[in-house]
């Protein structure tokens, strides 16, 4: 009994369940199209919402196949379930099997046309842990272009238009946490950068430093205009988004902070449930444009 606990806490680490906060992105339709109550579409987007779960620990686990070997000479990476051998190959390749066809069971229950970004999302998340993250730059987009997918995906599983101005400002978000995360890498590793990921001797502290105050400027630029923008105001019946400016404002301010000061912010999942401020900081976000949405 004692070993089939352990074994399923390993196959449970193997798929970094603490990764499906990134996920919550496929249910920004449902809540900004004001049909959060919708009995008939809530079931829907919370499918897919599973189903990309499932889908990302699969990724997941075929990356950490795929690094195994570098993954073991890392000094954090060492302790995952693979590069550390507590999760056999053979047993993780049987694992990942099985996550796919759940995420493609809950994605036939959530309708045929879901099905269409759930395979897009699969295809570009293998191809980048295969070849696309040796590549400088394109490494960074390909991540970010994950998280407009879930977006997308979720809009499609309910069938609403998903606002274009909420597709800029997801890609900004998560172009800003996959630079940060390429320089906690860079700090992290240091000269031996290169060795673990290839694409890391294209980047230096200055340049991604660089690209992170750019691509958080657009961030913060776009969701500001969206918020004040005639479309958001005819939509939701209030010209009075823009007061969830600040919320944003301090959540790319903290993260910024935990990447400068406190030499972290290499994994926004793990970011945003250890660190107090930022996890706030999303939760009265949310609940603030819940009450302006539902409410007032």
């Amino acid at each position: 009994m004692l070993e089939n606990r352990k074994k399923i806490r390993v196959m449970l680490r193997a798929m970094r369940p603490y990764q499906w906060t990134k996920n919550t992105v496929v249910l920004a339709a449902i809540f900004f199209s004001m049909e959060l109550t919708n009995p008939e579409l809530l079931p829907l987007a919370l499918f897919a919402f599973i189903s990309f779960c499932f889908a990302s620990s699969a990724t997941y686990i075929f990356n950490d196949i795929m690094d195994i070997e570098k993954d073991r000479i890392h000094p954090t990476k060492c302790h995952r379930p693979l590069a550390s051998g507590n999760l056999p190959v053979t047993h993780a390749w049987r694992l990942l099997t099985l996550l796919l066809g759940m995420a493609l069971l809950f994605g036939l229950m959530t309708g045929p046309v879901f099905l269409v970004p759930l395979g897009v999302y699969l295809c570009l998340t293998l191809s980048y842990s295969v070849y696309l993250k040796r590549i400088p730059i394109l490494d960074v987009i390909v991540l970010s272009f994950g998280f407009v997918i879930r977006a997308l995906a979720g809009a499609l599983a309910i069938n609403v238009e998903f606002t274009n101005w909420l597709v800029i400002c997801t890609f900004f978000l998560a172009l800003f946490l996959a630079l940060s995360k390429r320089r906690h890498e860079v700090v992290l590793l240091e000269k031996g950068a290169g060795e673990h990921r290839s694409v890391l001797e294209h980047y230096s502290l200055y340049y991604l430093d660089q690209m992170i105050l750019l691509v958080a400027g657009g961030a913060l630029l776009t969701y500001t205009i969206y918020t004040c923008s005639a479309e958001v105001i005819e939509r939701f019946d209030t010209d009075k988004l823009y007061v969830t400016v600040p919320f944003v404002v301090f959540g790319l301010f903290r993260y910024l902070y935990l990447i400068h000061q406190k030499q972290s912010g290499g994994d926004p999942s793990k970011a945003l449930i250890k660190d107090v401020p930022l996890g706030t900081t999303v939760v009265l976000w949310a609940l603030a444009c819940g009450i302006l949405i539902y409410i007032l």
